[in-house]
């Protein structure tokens, strides 16, 4: 490494945020990147640890010793190639991936983990910023046909990839926009949408065709009347390969008396509206918080995000409720190092203004004239069977208490990918609702039709999603050329 003692001169230094007070006036994303100066000194932390574990934590496996140590000597094209190698957008990852490769980092075991996140984003930041993020155009065409159906994460790196060796690939994609949960999904807040715009540009310029408001399957299940509607048949007729590589868009409900009530609704249908409408969009009947007690059930990311989006509403009160147990301030460092560990995460929403609450349990909803009023909830705690040695909830004896609540939100996870799409293929479900197909070569049971991202493994991290994208992507063009050149 270039400075072999950082680690033991430099503290880690967190990347600025504009104060609550300002953030919450506005959707624009609040969080300054590092100077390169001081990007420098965090990267000088990376140890010469030896056994990088920061790899392995990472599921695209970014060569992360590498492109600290050329932060450090302020190499920055070098750092971006060295990115770009593993990672197609990791000005996304920069953004809103956790950072399991900090929980890995060697430093962390007695330390504050080095800065691997911030690191990245200022990397690709200051890459777009100096035009060094250009289309890489195949010079020979394969005259191979791909059709990639979903352009979250796992479709746009799989149809980057195949591009780039020369395929015809074309992106097929049920809303009006394209970036799937990126787009309609991530509050602006933390991830705005010009960042996902100018991708789509350079994959256009690398002739990757791209085709919103289309809903591939049988036109009974379209969600909107005003799309297009092309049938499994004739993709097959058309591509020489398909990938499926949609989101888990089926979210987990609630089945508690009060669940019809007006005010009840999942947290994707609360949080979706709002992105259209910062791009632009009118949208009737939208949902707001403004005025209201909000309650959020539901205590990870998306709970979170319900969190930043009813403050900036104006809610009057927002409480998020999670029914696990509260985690430890610290992680066990001993025994959880270097796999993800279990600690209290406090997101910028969270400071931004919340009540939280641990093991509760919702035991019905309340309301008046068919409008919500109230949330009925108790405690639990978690007991050991001595038997099986798993956890069983057990509710609190006289621990019952109400919420008020004009407002609920289901932010609990999703169990699925949208069940129509691979029944319309006739791709098999495993059991858990995903698409079955292996990551060996990402191959379904049907006949040139391949799975990748949440359509494959259910509700993950964006980062796995990039990461099985470009392995499915590896899986295609071994499938149509024999062999592949693209990286696994």
């Amino acid at each position: 490494m270039g400075k072999i003692t950082g680690f033991l001169e430099v503290e880690r230094l967190s990347e600025a945020y504009e104060a609550p007070a300002g953030r919450l006036k506005h959707w624009r994303e609040f969080v300054v990147r590092l100077p390169d100066d001081q990007a420098g000194k965090q990267a000088a932390r990376c140890m010469d640890c030896g056994i990088p574990f920061c790899n392995n934590g990472c599921p695209v496996n970014n060569v992360i010793p590498d492109f600290n140590d050329l932060v450090y000597r302020q190499d920055w094209h070098t750092a971006i190639d060295v990115l770009h190698s593993t990672n197609n957008f990791p000005e996304f990852t920069g953004r809103i991936c956790p950072a399991p490769c900090e929980a890995a980092c060697t430093l962390n075991i007695n330390n504050d983990a080095v800065g691997i996140k911030s690191i990245e984003h200022a990397i690709i930041d200051k890459a777009w910023d100096e035009g060094w993020v250009k289309p890489q155009p195949s010079t020979q065409k394969t005259g191979k046909k791909i059709a990639v159906v979903g352009s979250g994460p796992a479709g746009l790196a799989c149809a980057q990839q195949l591009a780039r060796v020369g395929h015809d690939v074309t992106v097929f994609e049920k809303n009006d926009r394209i970036g799937g949960l990126l787009r309609y999904g991530i509050p602006d807040f933390k991830l705005e949408k010009a960042l996902i715009d100018r991708r789509i540009e350079q994959m256009k310029a690398e002739g990757v065709t791209f085709k919103p408001s289309h809903y591939i399957g049988d036109a009974a299940n379209a969600p909107a009347h005003d799309l297009t509607i092309k049938t499994p048949e004739a993709l097959d007729k058309e591509f020489d390969a398909i990938v499926l590589s949609g989101g888990a868009e089926t979210p987990r409900d609630l089945p508690v008396q009060g669940r019809e009530l007006d005010g009840v609704m999942y947290a994707m249908d609360f949080l979706r509206p709002q992105n259209k409408v910062n791009a632009g969009d009118k949208v009737a009947g939208q949902v707001l918080a403004k005025g209201k007690h909000v309650v959020v059930i539901g205590g990870g990311d998306t709970g979170s995000d319900c969190v930043g989006t009813s403050n900036r509403h104006g809610a009057k009160s927002v409480t998020q409720i999670e029914l696990m147990p509260r985690p430890p301030e610290e992680e066990n460092k001993p025994l959880t190092w270097p796999y993800w560990p279990l600690k209290l995460r406090t997101s910028s929403s969270h400071d931004e203004g919340a009540e939280r609450d641990w093991a509760i349990t919702t035991k019905s909803i309340v309301g008046k004239n068919g409008k919500v009023e109230k949330l009925v909830a108790a405690r639990v705690e978690w007991i050991k069977d001595e038997a099986s040695g798993q956890l069983r909830m057990q509710e609190v004896k006289g621990s019952e208490f109400d919420l008020k609540a004009d407002l609920v939100l289901l932010a609990m996870g999703f169990v699925a990918p949208v069940s129509q799409v691979l029944k319309a293929f006739g791709v098999e479900a495993d059991a858990r609702g995903n698409a079955r197909a292996n990551t060996d070569d990402y191959r379904t049971g049907v006949d040139k039709v391949f799975a990748a991202g949440d359509m494959r493994r259910g509700q993950s991290l964006v980062v796995w999603a990039i990461r099985e994208g470009r392995q499915c992507a590896r899986s295609v063009d071994e499938f149509l050329m024999g062999s592949s050149v693209l990286p696994r």
